[in-house]
């Protein structure tokens, strides 16, 4: 009788399992940020990484007719990749470009920038990477291309390419 019992008991648990994981299968296990086109940058307040004052994301975007936002980090082997098309694109046009150094330490963002050269205007701190989720930001290297109105008119995921940087200057015209 004991026997019966235990038995029924374990199968039970079994099913209970089962079903705990056969429900769990029908939910997404990743972050997936919402579409960022067309949509309202997100205003957030960030320290500068060099000064260490407050920054509003709307005093860097209002004056600007496009401000390029690129989220960066100094540990990020596709950021060294595409700096030299972020240095390139400060020489060819007058794009507002602001850096948002995500997850990384001061002196290694520093570094980065000493050893490659700064295309930033500003360069705003993230250190725990809410501002860039806030943003719609899957992670290192994304950039956002936001117009006066603080409107994203153009996001790009993962390293800039020589034909995004020709986008940009054809749209920032």
């Amino acid at each position: 009788m004991k026997k019966n019992i235990f038995y029924s008991i374990l199968f039970l648990f079994f099913i209970f399992i089962f079903i705990v994981f056969y429900l769990g299968l029908d939910k997404p296990n990743f972050y997936t940020p919402s579409e960022s086109k067309n949509k309202n940058f997100t205003t957030f307040t960030s320290k500068e990484l060099f000064l260490n004052d407050e920054f509003n994301s709307n005093d860097i975007i209002e004056n600007n007719n496009f401000t390029l936002l690129n989220v960066w980090a100094s540990w990020c082997a596709p950021c060294r990749l595409e700096h030299s098309l972020l240095m390139d694109l400060k020489e060819k046009t007058n794009i507002n470009i602001v850096g948002l150094n995500y997850k990384d330490k001061k002196n290694n963002a520093i570094k980065f920038l000493n050893e490659f050269g700064n295309p930033f205007v500003k360069i705003l701190t993230d250190p725990d990477g809410t501002i860039s989720i806030a943003l719609g930001a899957y992670g290192v290297p994304e950039t956002f291309l936001v117009n006066s109105k603080s409107k994203i008119v153009r996001k790009y995921i993962g390293p800039l390419k020589t034909d995004d940087i020709l986008e940009i200057i054809k749209i920032a015209k």
